[in-house]
């Protein structure tokens, strides 16, 4: 058995996008890095430039989004990029941009796939390392919670209440293995969504600025407003998945675990991570080369990536 391998990009790629929030041009640059340098987001707008790795104790402002901070600099709305590339496998990975938020693009994950796809993936001579949790971990937060159970691979279930007649008509749980699930076919094409009455109250706390039906589902009091309708059956519930796993990816390294979670969001998705981490019994480090044995979910779960 030959070990698994860090992974980075093979080539520089960019794309230019409006942000969800501040609804402003945004121009963002991916490229290659060195093995164990992680996801580092690069304000490449400040002088000097200012660097904010992936940690999970950088990140700010969970309303409607994860956000990074350091210093007084800031780049929100990273979840769906950082998805993107747990979902890729991508271990080391610099992200250039000009504004204080990533792209919104069409608000799935999709987009940021294909530009990670025509990079390319370059697979690296250090093994890749993972957090795997080894007992349970829990938040609660009134009828919301989140847990982290053992698990040899990564698995995610979720369970959504809205109250909502065009959310609750469609399925509101959803789990996702990734022993036999394919990230860029049954998750990344799941759009963030949002209800128009909402919109006012979002645009007054400066949110949503950038939110459009190119970027998001709508729904009005009753129904979904894109002329398209929805990508899957399951879209809204698979959208919570799509950012769990982006969300989840801030820990710096892939998690081998199992995810479930009812109502939860970007703050409880931070809460869960943090809360792991500070209970050094809770979790350790491993790789997987010829004197360990891969577990056979992970082993299925790497072949099934591209490179």
């Amino acid at each position: 058995m030959t070990m698994i391998r860090q992974r980075t990009l093979k080539s520089i790629v960019k794309t230019t996008g409006v942000g969800l929030h501040s609804g402003k041009r945004v121009e963002m640059t991916l490229r290659p890095a060195a093995p164990d340098t992680g996801i580092v987001f690069h304000r490449v707008d400040l002088d000097p430039v200012v660097d904010l790795p992936s940690d999970p104790y950088s990140v700010v402002d969970t309303r409607m989004c994860s956000g990074l901070q350091c210093g007084n600099a800031k780049v929100g709305t990273i979840e769906h990029l950082m998805s993107a590339l747990a979902g890729l496998g991508i271990d080391n990975c610099h992200v250039d941009v000009d504004a204080a938020e990533i792209p919104i693009l069409d608000g799935s994950a999709a987009p940021f796939v294909f530009l990670l796809q025509q990079a390319g993936i370059e697979v690296q001579n250090v093994p890749r390392k993972f957090i795997r949790v080894k007992k349970e971990v829990e938040v609660k937060e009134g009828d919301k919670w989140v847990k982290l159970s053992p698990h040899d691979g990564f698995k995610l279930s979720f369970a959504i209440r809205f109250n909502h007649p065009a959310i609750d008509s469609t399925p509101t749980e959803v789990s996702v293995d990734f022993a036999h699930d394919v990230y860029a076919r049954d998750v990344a094409r799941a759009r963030t969504f949002g209800q128009v009455q909402e919109l006012e109250t979002l645009l007054s706390a400066g949110l949503a600025r950038g939110g459009s039906l190119d970027n998001a589902i709508v729904v009005d009091e009753y129904r979904v407003l894109n002329a398209d309708g929805l990508r899957y059956a399951d879209e809204f519930v698979k959208h919570k998945v799509l950012d769990a796993i982006g969300d989840l990816y801030i820990a710096g390294k892939p998690l081998l675990a199992a995810y479930s979670a009812n109502k939860s969001g970007h703050a409880l998705n931070n809460q869960i991570l943090r809360a792991l981490l500070e209970d050094e019994t809770a979790w350790e480090i491993v790789s997987f080369d010829a004197a360990t044995p891969v577990p056979d979910a992970l082993q299925e779960q790497i072949a099934l990536q591209p490179v």
